[in-house]
């Protein structure tokens, strides 16, 4: 009787528990106790659990109210907390190494194509996150979709997930509307380069304390805008439908932008600092009024976030269709850290950043009705008497977490900025390597090597400042002795290696 007693409470505790599970979670997943995904409704069957979250970004004046009041709505919901652990840019190197090397125990990290993401999963920094995501967040993938979780895996595995945002990279500038309008500038149908130089000749004519264009990115943007730059100058060119890679230096079309570069430092189009100056330098030009042009990675909507955060109005010109390649599918991802006491519980807050726009825009706006107040659904301004300089929660970057596509926009955003985002990313091209990704470490001496003597070339060919072809072929000559052969010999092997895993 007594056993039969027993067996009746266990099913009725079982029945009570249905949405957490009344089994034991996979102790190789954590502390988590719920089984699947079904916790979004609170759990008092999790443990406590604060999950840290380390992201490149200035701690903001309230930094603590926004991370309160996001602990407060995650205890609700799957009985954690959240730390938010922000690294200012210029120190993240330093600091995040520090961590990863001395084993300290964290849960999440940002990292991309082009933070060393590909580097630390060969290492084992972050966890696989196939498994997790199918038993915690099995909503990530709808989300996602197939194309950006394709281009994030390396060798086939998951090991983090990426943003879901622009899927590519349109490519151009943005522009102070002040100058446009004063000028006159008709920037509807402008669709290259050529089409922009006689804008900048006429700033340099009439505006002689402005610089036509600052910032050598440009440089940067065309080249990520023609090729699929896979490592060391070795890409597969725009529309090819050949899965090989060609020495960039030797491409015509690559020296013929950059005699046209040359030309534009002899026209004086470009900044005085032009072989130091930084994307973020440019900016500052355009707003004190000392430049008319900087180049961006654009996306629907851009020149409306940079005029909110640079606090002057900006115009942006496509000069390039959008293109899509493996860089970009990993251009923005969180990494669970191979440390983290409960994977599967920082799984359950990441399906929530994609699914959940209450959480997502806490963290990214900070608290309504303090730093910022609903105008409608999803249309948010300041609250009276704040302004872009005065706010104490700015954007850490929503383009670093979850699902961009329910994050708040505001007032003078276009209304269907992710109706346009999204038919963006279907017209985004694709590159034919799309989901690719090199391991530099068979070659890691030679690379090392490449990047000192691309250091001694790579600013001055930028700049425009000498002719282009006696440095290309100087340059040519010093990366032969330092490996570059042993290099496109590997990035050969590799391609052909990945190309039989697609068939």
């Amino acid at each position: 009787m007594k056993k039969t007693l027993n067996l009746l409470f266990v099913i009725m505790l079982c029945s009570a528990l249905v949405l957490t599970g009344c089994g034991k979670g996979d102790t190789n997943k954590g502390n988590t106790s719920a089984a699947g995904n079904e916790n979004k409704e609170g759990d008092s069957g999790l443990k406590p659990y604060k999950i840290t979250m380390v992201y490149p970004a200035s701690a903001a004046k309230d930094l603590q109210l926004v991370q309160d009041e996001m602990s407060k709505y995650l205890t609700e919901k799957i009985n954690a907390t959240i730390e938010l652990k922000p690294i200012e840019w210029a120190s993240w190197d330093d600091k995040t190494n520090l961590m990863k090397v001395s084993n300290e125990s964290f849960d999440l990290m940002f990292t991309a194509s082009w933070f060393s993401y590909a580097k630390d999963a060969a290492k084992g920094q972050y966890l696989e996150l196939d498994d997790l995501m199918n038993e915690y967040g099995k909503d990530i993938p709808g989300v996602l979709g197939d194309d950006f979780i394709k281009g994030s895996r390396i060798d086939g595995k998951l090991y983090a997930l990426p943003t879901k945002k622009e899927f590519g990279q349109g490519f151009g500038f943005v522009l102070d509307k002040k100058l446009v309008d004063k000028y006159g500038f008709d920037t509807n149908g402008l669709k290259s380069i050529e089409d922009m130089e006689q804008m900048f000749k006429v700033i340099k004519e009439n505006e002689p304390d402005v610089a036509p264009v600052a910032s050598a990115k440009f440089t940067n943007i065309w080249e990520a805008a023609n090729y699929d730059n896979i490592v060391a100058n070795l890409g597969i060119p725009r529309g090819s439908k050949e899965l090989k890679a060609i020495d960039m230096l030797e491409d015509p079309h690559f020296i013929e932008f950059y005699k046209r570069m040359h030309q534009w430092n002899q026209n004086g189009w470009f900044d005085k600092d032009i072989l130091t100056s930084t994307d973020d330098q440019g900016v500052n030009m355009l707003k004190a009024g000392k430049a008319f042009a900087v180049a961006q990675s654009l996306k629907p909507g851009k020149d409306k976030e940079m005029s909110i955060s640079a606090g002057i109005e900006l115009v942006q010109v496509e000069t390039f269709e959008p293109f899509t390649t493996t860089g970009d599918a990993q251009g923005a991802m969180l990494g669970i850290s191979r440390t983290s006491k409960d994977p599967a519980r920082v799984m359950m807050f990441l399906n929530m950043l994609y699914t959940d726009p209450v959480l997502l825009n806490m963290l990214d706006w900070g608290i309504e009705g303090k730093h910022y107040v609903k105008v409608s659904d999803n249309v948010i301004d300041f609250p009276e008497g704040v302004n872009s300089d005065t706010q104490t929660y700015p954007n850490p970057g929503g383009w670093m977490f979850g699902n961009q596509f329910n994050s708040y926009l505001w007032v003078n955003e276009d209304p269907n900025k992710w109706e346009e985002f999204q038919k963006f990313n279907d017209r985004s091209e694709r590159s034919i390597a799309l989901g690719f990704s090199f391991n530099q470490e068979p070659v890691k001496s030679e690379m090392a090597s490449l990047a000192n003597v691309m250091k001694e070339f790579d600013a001055t060919l930028r700049s425009g400042a000498v002719d282009p072809e006696p440095l290309i072929e100087k340059w040519k000559e010093k990366r032969k002795s330092a490996g570059f052969d042993r290099v496109k010999a590997e990035v050969d092997k590799q391609l052909a290696a990945w190309a039989e895993t697609q068939k």
